[in-house]
């Protein structure tokens, strides 16, 4: 078995943090249209289904999405 250098372990994906507007509320996903006017699916961080915060169509929220999937997203914070 072959251990990673220092210098050759993988780097952790940056994740993309926009905000946007929810427009659809159904059951645990949510429609986001971005302010870019790109519209996402998105589903709650665990920090907020925690805190049991409620999230309504129209409200403000910030999206974290992957590079590498730009239409799938969580929502991380509402405003």
């Amino acid at each position: 078995m072959k251990y990673l250098q220092e210098s050759e372990k993988v780097a952790k994906e940056q994740k993309i943090e926009v905000e946007g507007k929810v427009i659809d509320v159904t059951h645990d996903i949510y429609t986001v249209e971005l302010d870019n006017k790109v519209i996402v699916t998105a589903r709650v961080s665990g920090k907020i289904r925690l805190n049991m915060i409620r999230i309504l169509a129209g409200d403000r929220v910030t999206v974290e999405m992957s590079p590498t999937d730009l239409t799938h997203g969580i929502i991380k914070f509402r405003k």
